[in-house]
């Protein structure tokens, strides 16, 4: 969606946003409305890499989505909290997507704005009810986004594509606060990047590793593993999610699609730690832990789910019980691209790998 139209419209139904410029010209949109990363644009193209709800397309539609007991989903990237089982499921152990329900306080929350002098922080303190074991606990988030350069930037073998560039860096704090760091809950980051649907996953690996199906049946033409890549052709309707394993994922995932005449690549570059406590699970397989990277494919024409999007998505190891942690910090960017087929099947190959063209 155009930079113009969203700003206009969120500043039309009283939801305040905070725009920044990178210093190569990338710019930044951030609604501390659900602490939204909403935006990433190029210097001279208002064109969004990022999926944003078409309620946002008119002030009419927004207002009812945001004055609406539904969640809202504005889109780009947000940030959960895992394990998913725990936090969003009130009727545990009845875990019927029908009894879905993303915890208010976390997100749209109530979270303040700090503008800084190279982007803005996002701060908020809240509790939740971990419903697995009736506790309620009580953290502190934040959020701050900056810019990230390209990567390419050295790379005398590309200095020359025409190829545009958007960026930024991300570090995400999370706290247990006072006596909630005793309590007998593990909690942890984790990062969903929300992009147009209908694109490739691209989750490169040291090894051959086996995706495991959290959501839905995906059909096995959509899910390619080989021994250094896992690609996930994220074309199908309904909700359907895989996840990889921490221990053979690089820290680099990326996602491919069309963009009108172009195509468009945006990778997120993260810290992965297979020492650390992966402590999201499937949602009936409580002991089946280590999972760093999702993908998640949406397609609803209603409901709280309603649009088409692909997530991208990454965890961090958690803190709490028996992680001897009660703080984390993780820092990650977001490297986005446009340019013509051809250019993109470049950047992905080198940046992820050789087995990361389009296909």
């Amino acid at each position: 969606m155009d930079l113009n139209v969203l700003v206009r419209t969120l500043q039309d139904v009283g939801k305040a946003t905070e725009l920044f410029t990178s210093p190569d010209g990338g710019r930044v949109l951030v609604l501390p409305h659900g602490a939204r990363v909403l935006g990433l644009f190029t210097p001279r193209n208002d064109e969004n890499f990022y999926w944003t709800h078409s309620a946002l397309e008119h002030p009419e539609t927004a207002r009812e989505l945001y004055e609406s007991e539904e969640w809202h989903n504005s889109g780009g990237d947000r940030t959960h909290l895992t394990p998913e089982v725990d936090l969003f499921f009130p009727k545990y152990p009845d875990v019927d997507m029908r009894g879905y329900w993303q915890p208010r306080q976390l997100d749209p929350g109530s979270y303040r704005a700090v503008r800084k002098a190279d982007g803005v922080s996002l701060l908020s303190r809240f509790t939740l009810t971990f419903y697995r074991t009736r506790q309620e606990a009580e953290l502190e988030l934040t959020k701050t986004v900056s810019p990230a350069t390209n990567p390419l930037r050295h790379e005398r073998n590309l200095r020359g594509l025409d190829c545009e560039y958007a960026g930024l860096t991300q570090l995400t704090t999370l706290a247990l606060v006072g006596d909630s760091a005793d309590l007998p809950v593990q909690v942890g980051i984790w990062d969903l990047l929300q992009l147009p649907h209908g694109g490739d996953l691209l989750v490169p690996t040291y090894s051959r590793a086996e995706p495991k199906t959290f959501i839905g049946k995906i059909a096995s033409e959509s899910l390619v593993v080989s021994d250094h890549l896992v690609r996930f052709r994220m074309r199908g309707g309904g909700h359907e999610k895989m996840g990889v394993r921490a221990m053979a994922t690089t820290g680099r995932v990326g996602y491919c699609y069309p963009q009108g005449a172009r195509w468009a690549l945006v990778v997120r570059n993260y810290f992965v730690n297979p020492s650390g406590e992966y402590v999201d699970v499937p949602w009936t397989e409580l002991e089946d832990m280590g999972y760093s990277v999702h993908g998640c494919g949406v397609s609803y024409p209603s409901g709280q789910f309603k649009g088409e999007f692909s997530e991208l998505e990454y965890h961090v190891p958690g803190i709490g019980a028996g992680t001897g942690r009660s703080r984390c910090e993780d820092t990650s960017q977001v490297w986005a691209f446009r340019g013509s087929r051809a250019v993109i099947d470049t950047v992905a190959m080198c940046l992820l790998g050789p087995e990361c063209g389009i296909l």
